[in-house]
């Protein structure tokens, strides 16, 4: 389930931290809008307040554009060989990190019949994409005769934060002089872009990067880069749910699931939950049984392994949960009333909640709500 409510909260409260600094917002939806489905997302960042979308693939945007998302929209991860021109003519914003690949969107402006719209990305600290300091000015020159020649218009200098979630880390400081730099050489070209730099984290703990523009990711879907659950004015906004397919007694001494890596210790009732890692229930999840989910009011462990379609909860002795085939199953949420969250299972196998909410893939239906009109 997905609580688009959550996602305008969310939305709204970023954009007032942007606004405090006089920066505007671009809200990211890349990655099918982090899981949550971007069109739905899309809409209702921007009747909250956002005033652009940012997305990784030209794929993204132009199914952005066919959905009818109409406001300004930022793609910024491409191969120099892609076809821009259909993006270009969709008005699309364009993003590039070297001169190869500014030399194939300006091939896609000319057979669009119109400028592109670019950001020019510096590699400030990140070493991942970005144009290297080296390399920049030989960049910026063609960018500026691009514009000099009417194939393109620089909207943006930008670049992308290395460790901001773990706040008061000098890079930042080292990365916000470093992109300060490359803007002065495009400027020096009769040039004067705005300049991004802030992601999710920044944006909620670093006013004096906020710059022109932030572009918060991850805290748009309640996932706070920083602070934990409890602690954040953030609402999540995915809940995975399954529904109860098998109700069980076992004795005492039964194993369960594969390799008998969990056995009774007496008589028990189990649920059986028709998900499993296919569906993005990671496998490493019930390593050591620590594996927790939400039936009814009750918080219970799964018994044994998450296997590729299905996984077991152990209710208690026969009795003690009032446990029937259909009941709904709460595998993480919004934290309320102790119940687990996104944030929890990453804890758990040491990674991130990012990779927990756009890896629910598979057989998993998603179900909007808060949707203007009904329609996410």
């Amino acid at each position: 389930m997905v609580d688009l409510d959550a996602v305008r909260h969310n939305v709204a409260l970023l954009v007032a931290r942007a606004s405090a600094s006089n920066a505007a917002t671009m809200v990211v939806v890349k990655a099918d809008g982090y899981g949550h489905g971007a069109p739905g997302v899309a809409r209702a960042a921007l009747s909250a307040g956002a005033g652009s979308i940012g997305v990784a693939t030209l794929d993204e945007a132009v199914a952005l554009r066919a959905a009818g998302v109409d406001a300004p929209l930022l793609s910024w991860l491409h191969l120099p060989d892609e076809d821009f021109a259909a993006a270009v003519a969709a008005g699309v914003e364009l993003s590039v990190s070297s001169r190869e690949h500014l030399a194939a969107v300006l091939a896609g402006a000319r057979a669009a019949g119109r400028p592109v719209r670019l950001h020019l990305k510096a590699d400030t600290g990140l070493g991942r994409n970005g144009c290297r300091p080296e390399e920049w000015p030989g960049l910026v020159d063609d960018a500026a005769a691009a514009v000099a020649g009417g194939t393109a218009e620089v909207v943006a200098v930008w670049s992308h934060l290395a460790q901001a979630d773990e706040p008061g880390h000098p890079t930042q400081d080292v990365q916000a002089a470093n992109l300060r730099a490359a803007v002065a050489l495009v400027r020096d070209r009769g040039v004067d872009p705005l300049v991004h730099l802030a992601n999710s984290a920044a944006t909620m703990t670093r006013p004096d990067l906020h710059l022109d523009l932030v572009r918060p990711g991850i805290a748009v879907y309640g996932l706070d880069p920083i602070a934990q659950p409890a602690d954040s004015p953030l609402r999540p906004a995915m809940t995975l749910r399954g529904r109860v397919a098998l109700v069980k007694t076992v004795p005492a001494g039964e194993g369960v699931s594969y390799g008998h890596e969990w056995v009774s210790a007496g008589p028990r009732t189990l649920a059986l939950v028709p998900l499993g890692y296919a569906d993005g229930v990671p496998r490493r999840m019930n390593d050591g049984g620590r594996m927790r989910v939400r039936i009814g009011a009750e918080i219970r462990p799964v018994a044994g392994r998450v296997c590729m379609d299905q996984f077991v909860v152990d209710c208690g002795p026969p009795g003690a949960l009032a446990v029937a085939v259909g009941d709904p199953v709460e595998l993480f949420g919004t934290g309320a009333g102790g119940g687990p969250t996104a944030r929890e299972w990453a804890d758990e196998i040491g990674t991130i909640h990012y990779e927990i909410v756009t890896g629910i893939r598979g057989r998993v239906r998603r179900t909007v709500l808060g949707a203007a009109g009904g329609v996410a």
